[in-house]
């Protein structure tokens, strides 16, 4: 094979294609395309305007990326694995003669960001900055076609100022229905005090007029109008991040993906967003959006209003309470046999709701109540067998079967409701009418629990890599 120019160092072709020519022709172009400014894209005015006369005229194009969580200390390979298919679409673009905008921006608030400062004892500005910086770097060596005038990250005064003023815009607005759009909350007012709209709400149950209600009710008639309200929500509260968290930050086990603190289920104060208001424009809008037809199906599905009857099943315990639940299929009442409230849903007596795992709520699944022998079995169960799942499931599969899961949190293992997501099995009413309380075997205890190797900072679990 003839050589491809004259040998170099250790008899290789000086142009032989390989690591090291990659990286010389990838830097020197990346050079090139930041001195040109390749990918910038003028404004029509402003201070950015400069080039716009060249691309003035072309079809205008807009692709954003998914911004990156700068709580590490540069970018996985999940990132590069999106940025580079948006990257060869712009870049086809640009080949077309569109004008193509492609900012980026950093995700820099939330708990990944914090919780990287709490690990590394450092503040999260000075994490956030240098994970930052070198995020770009690694951008910049990829060859990305970002706008680099345009990037910005979400911790910066000048892009959220723009978030607190959105808020604001929607906390001082409200849906009208007739209208089919959200209104200034001022408009709302109005019409209460000249009388063209009735004050009716929740805050207002009689229905009294504007001018008889003071201004503390008056405040809660408007306040069960706007788009943004506070409203007490059962939600996962989260102690050891000091936030709410969403289910799917939440593993298997009930606590939080970031840190691995418990979860519980409280009732809190949380900021809602009125959307249901918005279902039917939702609905009708996926008519206009270039989608593909599955994708407006889920959107459809997930939107649309569920028909079907609202029923009061009476307590007969107690005189006057009801539990009010919500059927698609009223036609299969006649054989309904029970009925299992969820987690939080107030009690008909009209108590505090009773929250799996509060203080001062029953700690015992309601088929349990009543029965302090199956209680004395489940614990002597809890306590003479091994607490690690994997070396007994079978234990833990007839725990969480009664409703119940063996907890470490505040040191000893207990006996805690699994959640309001497993329900305890019912059975068959007895001779008596009551229903059967399901029995339990007592397992013989193992003669030697399971070996754990200790390794530094805890106990080495298996899979896990030395």
């Amino acid at each position: 094979m003839a050589s491809a120019g004259p040998a170099g160092a250790g008899g290789q072709p000086r142009f032989r294609y390989d690591a090291r020519l990659a990286n010389e022709i990838e830097l020197r172009w990346q050079d090139h395309w930041e001195a040109a400014g390749t990918f910038r894209t003028p404004n029509p005015a402003g201070p950015l305007a400069t080039g716009f006369d060249q691309v003035a005229g072309r079809p205008k194009f807009m692709i954003m990326d998914m911004f990156p969580y700068p709580s590490g200390s540069g970018l996985h390979v999940g990132h590069p694995l999106g940025y580079i298919g948006t990257d060869v679409y712009a870049r086809y673009l640009r080949m077309t003669g569109h004008n193509v905008l492609h900012p980026f921006g950093y995700d820099a608030f939330g708990l990944p960001a914090e919780q990287y400062a709490i690990d590394t004892g450092q503040h999260p500005t000075a994490t956030t900055q240098r994970n930052i910086a070198n995020m770009r770097r690694q951008l910049r060596r990829l060859g990305l076609g970002h706008d680099p005038r345009r990037e910005f990250a979400t911790t910066d005064p000048a892009y959220y100022r723009w978030t607190q003023w959105i808020f604001l815009q929607i906390f001082n607005s409200w849906y009208d229905g007739e209208a089919g759009r959200a209104r200034p909350i001022e408009e709302l007012v109005d019409e209460f005090e000249s009388g063209r709209r009735a004050p009716v709400g929740e805050a207002n149950p009689a229905g009294r007029p504007w001018a008889d209600l003071g201004d503390a009710d008056r405040r809660k008639v408007v306040d069960g109008y706007r788009l943004a309200y506070i409203s007490e929500e059962l939600v996962n509260w989260c102690p050891g991040l000091g936030t709410v968290l969403a289910t799917e930050e939440i593993t298997a086990d009930g606590r939080s993906d970031i840190g691995n603190y418990p979860v519980y289920r409280r009732p809190l104060r949380q900021w809602m967003l009125r959307i249901t208001a918005y279902a039917e424009r939702l609905i009708s809008d996926l008519d206009h959006l270039d989608w593909p037809e599955p994708i407006k199906i889920m959107q459809r599905n997930w939107i649309g209003p569920s028909d079907g009857a609202g029923i009061e099943f009476e307590v007969a315990s107690r005189a006057g309470a009801a539990i009010r639940a919500f059927t698609t299929r009223p036609d299969t009442l006649p054989g309904a046999t029970y009925l299992v409230p969820r987690g939080g849903e107030p009690d008909p007596a009209g108590r505090r709701p009773r929250v799996p795992g509060a203080r001062g709520s029953a700690q015992r699944p309601a088929a349990h109540r009543g029965h302090p022998r199956q209680d004395r079995r489940l614990h002597r169960l809890i306590r003479d067998q091994s607490h690690d799942r994997r070396a007994y499931p079978g234990v833990h599969r007839r725990l969480r079967a009664h409703g119940l899961r063996v907890g470490r949190d505040h040191g000893g293992a207990r006996a805690r409701p699994a959640g309001p997501g497993v329900r305890p099995p019912v059975r068959a009413a007895g001779p008596g009418g009551t229903a059967a309380a399901p029995g339990l075997v007592r397992r013989p205890r193992p003669a030697s629990p399971r070996p754990r190797e200790r390794v530094a900072g805890g106990v080495r679990r298996r899979g896990q890599l030395p």
